[in-house]
């Protein structure tokens, strides 16, 4: 299993916004193959700062989620969307491999 770690640096006047776009993003993850986990959003601390993260069963899917995401309409719609809302200011991938309980 690989997971995507995702940092946000938002705008916190536009944390509705965004609070949409995650919304979205969730569902469609989860369409798409993937186990989305949820967007954290700030509450106590920074005000800008959230959190997203999703699972896929190998690194191999999530290229091919990758790829089926890029030509997907209802992705490019939320990509559209927040274009326009421009609510995310920058970001930061990783992924990560869990260590579980054998």
């Amino acid at each position: 299993m690989i997971t995507c770690y995702l940092k946000y640096v938002i705008d916190p006047y536009k944390l509705a916004e965004f609070e949409e776009y995650g919304r979205r993003w969730i569902g469609l993850v989860n369409r798409l193959g993937g186990n989305h986990h949820g967007y954290f959003l700030p509450s106590e601390g920074a005000n800008n700062i959230a959190y997203a993260m999703f699972s896929f069963p190998s690194l191999a899917d999530y290229e091919d989620y990758r790829k089926r995401m890029a030509a997907d309409p209802e992705c490019q719609d939320v990509f559209e969307a927040e274009k326009r809302n421009r609510s995310i200011l920058s970001y930061e991938r990783s992924f990560m491999r869990p260590v579980l309980e054998p």
